[in-house]
């Protein structure tokens, strides 16, 4: 099984053009009418789709630590740390955790990018 991704506004179009290339199942922000929600509703509505929210905004960390505090569920947040990450390392990497993990490996939890 696959991991559908929800890409947030600060995830360039070109990792999710990259992603889409290679076979992942992804939709941004922006095509779901999302792209002025706050991170909250954003997260909620990821979640409803069984999608991981793919982000660089560093306020969805908060948001995410709030819920792991709360035990509020989510489906999982992968943080792509936009200075660190280059487009083609992006696309590697979400194709990567997209096609090996479960969607259990990741609920509740928070993957951060680059890999170390």
């Amino acid at each position: 099984m696959t991991l559908a991704l929800y890409a947030d506004v600060h995830i360039p179009q070109a990792i999710v053009e990259g992603l889409r290339l290679r076979g992942v199942d992804v939709i941004r922000a922006q095509e779901d009418h999302m792209a002025e929600e706050t991170d909250r509703v954003l997260l909620t509505r990821a979640t409803a789709l069984h999608r991981i929210l793919v982000t660089s905004d560093h306020h969805l960390l908060v948001e995410a630590s709030r819920r792991q505090r709360q035990r509020v569920r989510f489906a999982g947040i992968i943080f792509v740390h936009a200075l660190r990450v280059s487009i083609g390392k992006g696309v590697e990497d979400l194709e990567i955790i997209a096609k090996i993990a479960e969607p259990s490996d990741v609920t509740d939890q928070v993957l951060y990018l680059p890999f170390y």
